[in-house]
C-alpha cells in the first residue's frame, strides 16, 4: 500500500527512513520525503524523540508542505522470507520510486542503503537527527505504522498491539504465550519461533 502527494518545484533532495524493524508484528514501513526549502518546518528530529501530539502536529506539517512525499511498506510475508534487513531495504526503494518526482540524491537514515538502480544515494548514521528531510520521513513512516498496529488492535485485541504497537515488550510476550501466533506475526523472529515450536513461555 502507498499513498502519495506532491506540489512545486524545489531542491529534489529525499531524505528516507523506515519504521517497525524491531517489532514481533505487523509490516516495516518506510517513507521518502522531498522537503520545499521556501517553506521550512521547524521541530523536525527522529520520531522517537517526538510526543504522540507533537508528531501528529509535524505529520500534518510535513504532508502540507513537502514538495512531495511516499509511504510504502514490506509485508509479514516479505519479512519472513527475505529477512527483516532486505525487507527494509525493499520498502525504501519502494518508497524513493513512489515519489512524483525524480530525486537527484537520495539520503538515508542508518548505514545501509538500497539499491536505487544507480541513483545518487548515501547512508547516513542518526541521519534522522542532522537532516531534516530524513526527520520528516521518519515522522511520516512511524505515523502510517502506529495507525497501522491500531488497526491490528481493532482486528486481534486480544494482544494489546494499541500499547506496545508490536513490540516485543513483556506485555506483548505475554499476550503471545497465552494466545499463540496470530496472521500478523513475524514467524521469523524467534520470540515467535518459539511459541510455534512450543518453547515459549505458558
Amino acid at each position: 500500500m502507498i499513498d502519495g502527494e506532491s506540489s512545486n518545484d524545489g531542491s529534489l533532495i529525499a531524505g528516507v527512513d523506515e519504521a517497525g524493524r524491531g517489532p514481533l508484528a505487523g509490516s516495516v514501513v518506510a517513507a521518502a520525503v522531498i522537503l520545499d526549502p521556501a517553506r521550512p518546518i521547524d521541530g523536525l528530529t527522529d520520531s522517537k524523540k517526538l510526543s504522540e501530539q507533537r508528531r501528529a502536529q509535524l505529520e500534518t506539517r510535513i504532508r502540507e508542505q513537502a514538495l512531495c512525499f511516499a509511504v510504502a511498506e514490506s509485508s509479514v510475508g516479505e519479512i519472513d522470507a527475505l529477512n527483516i534487513l532486505q525487507a527494509s531495504l525493499l520498502a525504501m526503494r519502494r518508497a524513493v520510486f513512489a515519489l512524483e518526482r525524480h530525486p537527484v540524491l537520495v539520503l538515508v537514515d542508518g548505514n545501509r542503503a538500497p539499491d536505487l538502480d544507480g541513483l545518487a544515494c548515501r547512508a547516513i548514521v542518526q541521519g534522522d537527527l542532522s537532516e531534516p528531510c530524513i526527520s520528516a520521513a521518519s515522522i511520516l513512516a512511524k505515523q502510517y505504522r502506529d495507525r497501522q498496529m491500531l488497526e491490528l488492535h481493532r482486528r486481534y485485541p486480544e494482544y494489546a498491539f494499541d500499547r506496545h504497537k508490536g513490540y516485543p515488550t513483556a506485555l506483548h510476550r505475554e499476550r503471545l504465550a497465552l494466545h499463540g501466533v496470530c496472521a500478523e506475526h513475524r514467524r521469523s523472529f524467534r520470540p515467535v519461533r518459539e511459541v510455534l515450536d512450543g518453547r515459549g513461555e505458558s
